[in-house]
């Protein structure tokens, strides 16, 4: 039997629950298996029963979707958080990504986008919604996410190759083909360099190498 995706929802909105499960249901990769309307609920639901991926609102009554998503970065690394929000508010993509999550999208986003983000951050590849991903570029640029001055991590070669690659939306297995390396040891690379910038997630790979000029997203084509 083919593997579906164990999903969890939170969002303080009963209509917009309802149409996200409804999406989920009618597809065969996904399985439901809780739904939330506060951060406090989404932390007990998943401590009973992990999910794979957590599609979370950001302004929720009782706890929030970032500190929600900041105790599950610390307590169950393995769940991949999507955030949703209303609006594409620059300060909340930035609280989200730097607190754990691994994809932002905008709550009107396509169900097709929708699917994909949820497939994307399943893969442990970062999903941002197409309305944000260039903008998001130019925020991170003129943030202050990542270690302070002065205490900026080096790397190595092969370390700065598989950023850039990271950064790329490139998967561990077409990393290794690309340095002729088995995937298990581009996973430890990995783990290494979120060591080194001291973050969370692949996001958080992204968002220091963007604004540590390690990387540089490719201009936006009209």
């Amino acid at each position: 039997m083919k593997y579906k995706i164990q999903l969890m929802i939170a969002d303080d909105h009963d209509v917009y629950r309802d149409g996200l499960k409804g999406l989920i249901n009618k597809c065969s990769d996904f399985n439901l298996t809780g739904e939330a309307s506060t951060g406090k609920q989404l932390i007990s639901l998943c401590e009973k029963n992990t999910p794979d991926v957590v599609m979370t609102d950001i302004m929720m009554p009782v706890m929030d979707g970032i500190h929600a998503t900041k105790w599950l970065a610390e307590n169950l690394p393995a769940v991949r958080v999507i955030a949703l929000s209303m609006f594409n508010q620059d300060h909340l993509i930035l609280d989200m990504l730097n607190a754990g999550a691994s994809g932002y999208l905008i709550k009107n986003a396509h169900k097709k986008e929708i699917i994909e983000a949820i497939h994307s951050v399943h893969r442990n590849k970062p999903y941002y919604c197409s309305s944000t991903s260039h903008k998001l570029a130019r925020l991170i640029g003129t943030s202050r996410i990542g270690p302070e001055a002065g205490r900026r991590a080096t790397f190595s070669t092969i370390e700065l190759n598989i950023i850039k690659m990271i950064c790329e939306e490139k998967t561990a297995k077409e990393i290794g083909n690309r340095l002729n390396m088995s995937s298990r040891t581009v996973e430890d690379y990995r783990k290494r360099i979120r060591e080194k910038m001291d973050v969370k997630s692949t996001a958080g790979i992204v968002i220091y190498a963007i604004s540590n000029h390690l990387f540089r997203l490719p201009e936006k084509q009209d």
